[in-house]
C-alpha cells in the first residue's frame, strides 16, 4: 500500500513539473557581430545587417547569421498600436 501511494507521488509530482515547463523560445536577430581583437566577443543583437556593420565600424571584426535565428520579427515599443488621447477643445 505504502508503496502504491510513493509510486503514485512520483507520478503526480513528475506530471505537475512536466507542465510547468515552458518551450525554449529562440532568437529573434538575424545577425551576430564577431567582434576581432583577442576577446573574440560575440553580440547577436542585430536586426539587419547594416546595424551589425554600424556595430563593428572602427572596432574590427565580421558579421555572420544568427544559427538561432527563428524568423519572427522583432517587436519593439514604436511597432505598438499608439493610443491617443482625444484633446477637449475649449
Amino acid at each position: 500500500m505504502r508503496v502504491a501511494a510513493i509510486a503514485l507521488l512520483g507520478i503526480l509530482t513528475t506530471l505537475i513539473a512536466g507542465a510547468a515547463v515552458q518551450p525554449a523560445h529562440a532568437d529573434p536577430y538575424r545577425w551576430c557581430a564577431q567582434y576581432g581583437g583577442k576577446s573574440g566577443a560575440t553580440n547577436c543583437y542585430f536586426v539587419t545587417y547594416e546595424q551589425c556593420r554600424a556595430a563593428l565600424s572602427g572596432n574590427g571584426g565580421f558579421c555572420n547569421p544568427n544559427t538561432f535565428y527563428d524568423g519572427r520579427p522583432v517587436m519593439t515599443p514604436d511597432d505598438s498600436v499608439a493610443r491617443y488621447r482625444k484633446r477637449a477643445w475649449r
